[in-house]
């Protein structure tokens, strides 16, 4: 360390425009560099990659080619820093004793997704026999772990004893309360995501006919294409950065039902984050860190179409209800899921794997 600052290599696989990157690595960047600790985030893959796959569902050989060479670039400076912080993964498809011995610096692992299923489960499954158990490696071999949620942190712990669990978190400053002159006559129910996740929506397709049968129903869709629903207007929405908050305020309820299965159990509840820190109140199936993230004083867990057709009509004829389920999101996540109070709890982590404590 140079002058007592403390250098860090972020790995990340994606630019900027992934969530991943911009919360889980990007946000932190100005508050630790005010406690010492300079991060420099370095993705594999730009955000020319992202809008190529988002807007054709195909992969760029050529970007995945300047990738790679961006990543053994990256790799070939690690020795200018103390400390690297991979997120994700560093290299898809590769082994994972590969993947940690290609750091020779101390590294710590951030996992906000239940990767350690990507190789045996789904469309990757076929490649278990080599690449099934990647991420035990990737765990064992790091300095310390942080975990998105605690069914994470409790899959990491297997291997790593040193696991925080750091939720992804909001800057809330940046929050502002939801609209209170909302369109009348409109009962608007807001979902936030990304292509990939969209399909998460066919579970209310049910509920929202239903509701639209006695109301006037809108469904916006901040990142995603949704289909057509029976009755409802569904609007889809470009995603933007400079516009991804003012379209939250404008929300009468925030919703994100998820499907059971190991993947989703990963999830970390972050757009009911971003929705409870604007007043939203919010609605989800009692999956991954939803259920830690919605208590009753702040949204309703919908466990069945019934019970998601019952909370949309609690939210809609209970204005007032909606208010006070709100002003306590905003609450929770000023106490809970500030960046500001996550700072120096990543601060911590990185300075003990930094100097070799906490390895097991």
């Amino acid at each position: 360390m140079e002058s007592g600052r403390l250098r860090v290599l972020a790995l990340g696989m994606y630019g900027p425009l992934a969530a991943s990157t911009r919360y889980r690595l990007s946000q932190y960047v100005p508050g630790l560099a005010s406690l010492g600790i300079d991060v420099d985030v370095r993705p594999m893959l730009d955000d020319d990659y992202i809008r190529h796959r988002f807007e054709t569902g195909s992969v760029s050989l050529a970007q995945v080619i300047r990738g790679l060479a961006s990543r053994a670039g990256q790799l070939a400076r690690q020795n200018k820093y103390d400390l690297a912080w991979l997120q994700c993964e560093m290299v898809p498809f590769l082994p994972g004793r590969l993947e940690a011995g290609m750091l020779r610096i101390p590294y710590v692992y951030d996992v906000d997704d239940a990767f350690h299923v990507k190789y045996s489960t789904g469309r990757f499954a076929k490649f278990a026999p080599l690449l099934g158990h990647k991420f035990d490696h990737v765990y064992a071999r790091a300095t310390a772990v942080l975990a998105g949620n605690r069914t994470l942190c409790a899959h990491a712990r297997r291997f790593n004893a040193d696991c925080t669990i750091v939720p992804t978190v909001v800057d809330h400053r940046k929050y502002l309360p939801r609209h209170r002159s909302r369109e009348p006559g409109v009962f608007n129910i807001g979902w936030v995501g990304s292509p990939s996740s969209i399909q998460c929506l066919k579970i209310i397709e049910r509920p929202l006919m239903e509701l639209a049968r006695e109301t006037r129903v809108r469904l916006s869709v901040v990142g995603g294409i949704a289909p057509p629903v029976e009755g409802v207007e569904v609007v889809n929405i470009r995603w933007s950065e400079d516009t991804e908050i003012e379209h939250i305020r404008m929300f009468d309820v925030g919703i994100m039902p998820l499907h059971d299965d190991p993947w989703t159990r990963g999830k970390c509840a972050f757009k009911l984050i971003q929705y409870m820190a604007s007043g939203v109140p919010v609605i989800a199936s009692p999956v991954g860190a939803n259920v830690d993230v919605v208590t009753p004083d702040c949204g309703i867990l919908a466990h069945s179409a019934a019970g998601w057709l019952d909370a949309f009509r609690t939210i809609r004829d209970n204005p007032d209800l909606g208010d006070v389920l709100g002003a306590a999101g905003r609450k929770k996540v000023d106490e809970k899921y500030s960046l500001e109070g996550q700072v120096p709890v990543v601060a911590d982590i990185l300075r003990r794997a930094a100097i070799g404590r906490g390895r097991p």
